[in-house]
């Protein structure tokens, strides 16, 4: 039975989209240390940004130079943003536009769809996840959506009208593009161009539609606690709002990435730092949001089967492994997992 409109008001605490609230309840209130430093739209000229026009050049050396301003963000930063990337504009527009009106729609409509243990994917409004002990400001929508088979259509809306066709056209895009980057990584390294993919397994994909709601006091709370990503690659799409901050420096001082319309914010993850021996970083990251607007990302999350076995793909001469002994996804993931609790929950301490 669908949760009714008196339900999900009583639920405000959790429903950040519906609070009226003047000040910020005190279960998303972060402590001194780990409140945001920068603001929303402080933006950032360094991070760098990449032309994918001539990724597939009959011309070997741009090809080459596209190659190589890839593999120099990925190893100095671990994160860049892709212009001229290939994707139809068109359903990146329409992927941005359904989402915006999905987080629109009344809240016991979106509560129709919200996940409990057992299902694959829907509407979270509860950010206690992974032990959390602080939440974070924002709802959000996950579909899982890579391998086909594994798609629970039961929790892919029905609303807005043209929801379920776009999202598969835009997950479909983006496992292509993952897919093309992961080849230059292989390349670059030496190795067969299938070589990242193929460590995997089978590329699985999940899909992360961001809310973030105007927060009343800002310089309080997150949107998203840092942290880096465990999976191989990410490929986000963020409105021109701002929000999505990387620190190089463990903290001591951050960046926000700079929105431009369309482009995609590409950076790697744990298993991709692990399968390159560390040549390629995996780059912390946050979310802050402010009191004037909403924001809106949508983040792919590429990563490799459960059984996947992680271990250096390459190494030098000499070269120490990260990785002892190779493990499985799912070893590192839950231990990663139980890691990042641990160290938030020593942040947290006053």
């Amino acid at each position: 039975m669908a949760p009714n409109l008196e339900q999900a008001k009583a639920l405000k605490h959790f429903l950040p989209s519906l609070s009226k609230e003047l000040t910020v309840p005190g279960a998303f209130i972060r402590n001194e240390a780990e409140r945001p430093k920068v603001a929303h739209d402080a933006f950032s000229n360094d991070v760098p940004i990449i032309s994918f026009a001539d990724i597939d050049s009959a011309d070997s050396a741009r090809r080459s130079a596209v190659f190589r301003n890839i593999v120099d963000a990925l190893e100095n930063w671990g994160i860049f943003q892709a212009i001229d990337h290939g994707v139809n504009p068109m359903l990146v527009s329409a992927m941005a536009d359904l989402s915006t009106r999905f987080f629109q729609l009344p809240a016991e409509e979106k509560l129709r769809f919200e996940m409990t243990a057992g299902k694959r994917g829907g509407y979270v409004f509860s950010n206690h996840m992974f032990g959390e002990e602080i939440e974070n400001w924002r709802e959000f929508f996950t579909f899982f959506s890579y391998p086909v088979e594994s798609r629970d259509s039961a929790m892919w809306p029905e609303q807005p009208k043209g929801w379920r066709e776009v999202v598969e056209g835009y997950c479909e895009a983006n496992m292509k593009l993952a897919s093309r980057i992961l080849e230059v990584l292989s390349e670059t390294m030496g190795l067969e161009k299938g070589a990242f993919k193929e460590a995997c397994l089978q590329m699985d994909q999940m899909v992360l539609v961001n809310f973030y709601p105007r927060c009343p006091q800002p310089e309080l709370a997150l949107g998203l606690r840092r942290h880096t990503d465990p999976g191989t690659i990410t490929i986000l799409l963020q409105d021109l709002v701002g929000g999505l901050q990387i620190t190089r420096d463990g903290g001591r001082t951050w960046l926000t990435v700079k929105p431009i319309d369309g482009a995609f914010v590409i950076n790697l993850g744990e298993h991709a730092r692990c399968l390159s021996n560390g040549r390629f970083a995996a780059v912390e990251h946050q979310v802050v949001v402010n009191s004037n607007s909403s924001r809106l990302s949508i983040g792919a999350f590429q990563y490799p089967a459960q059984d996947a076995l992680v271990y250096p793909l390459k190494l030098a001469k000499g070269e120490k492994p990260l990785i002892e002994k190779p493990v499985s996804f799912k070893e590192m993931y839950t231990k990663k997992m139980q890691c990042d609790v641990e160290v938030a929950k020593e942040r947290e301490k006053p």
